[in-house]
């Protein structure tokens, strides 16, 4: 019985942070659910018509979820799509620059004015990927973040359009991130 018990807690616990979802502009504003998936779409279709690509980056869990989409973007939706996770790429970076680095280096070289980032990062505070949404900005790429845990991380602040889920558990954010980059997927998918 405890299992049951626990695992409706945990059922409700992330019902409750999909509900909670937060998006915000620019300038911090905030703008309902599904405004900001629409925003995103347009973003990620503004890129699309151009011949851009959109790039994913995050870490661990986050890392893979990067993937998934990326892979899920250009095989599903034919939308030009990519992630810096070769390992290679990484330890050659974290190498040779440092770890905080291993994101910012491959997008100051590869990012073409109007590709989009997708930062993806559960504390919204990983150097890397804050490292990585500051050089989007600086090669002309709008940012979409993805974070967590708590409501003033300064990923929070690095996006045009920033999603954040108010939970503290890994589970619940990084499925909610998941769930997010497959519904601006979907939508852009059905036609708008």
């Amino acid at each position: 019985m405890m299992y049951a018990e626990t695992a409706l807690k945990c059922f409700t616990d992330f019902k409750a942070a999909l509900d909670a979802i937060m998006v915000t502009n620019a300038e911090g504003l905030p703008v309902d659910f599904i405004s900001g998936i629409a925003a995103a779409c347009e973003v990620v279709t503004a890129c699309h018509k151009t011949g851009g690509k959109v790039m994913f980056i995050g870490n661990g869990g986050s890392a893979a979820i990067a993937s998934h989409m990326a892979i899920d973007f250009w095989k599903n939706g034919r939308i030009k799509a990519t992630v810096f996770n070769d390992p290679s790429l990484l330890t050659c970076i974290a190498n040779d620059y440092g770890y905080e680095f291993v994101f910012e280096k491959p997008i100051e070289m590869f990012a073409d004015n109007g590709d989009v980032l997708i930062a993806i990062s559960s504390s919204g505070s990983s150097k890397n990927i804050l490292n990585g949404a500051d050089m989007a900005v600086k090669n002309s790429c709008p940012v979409i973040t993805l974070s967590g845990f708590k409501p003033d991380n300064p990923l929070r602040k690095k996006g045009g359009i920033n999603f954040y889920v108010p939970s503290n558990v890994y589970g619940i954010v990084e499925v909610a991130h998941q769930y997010i980059c497959h519904l601006i997927l979907d939508t852009i998918m059905d036609g708008g």
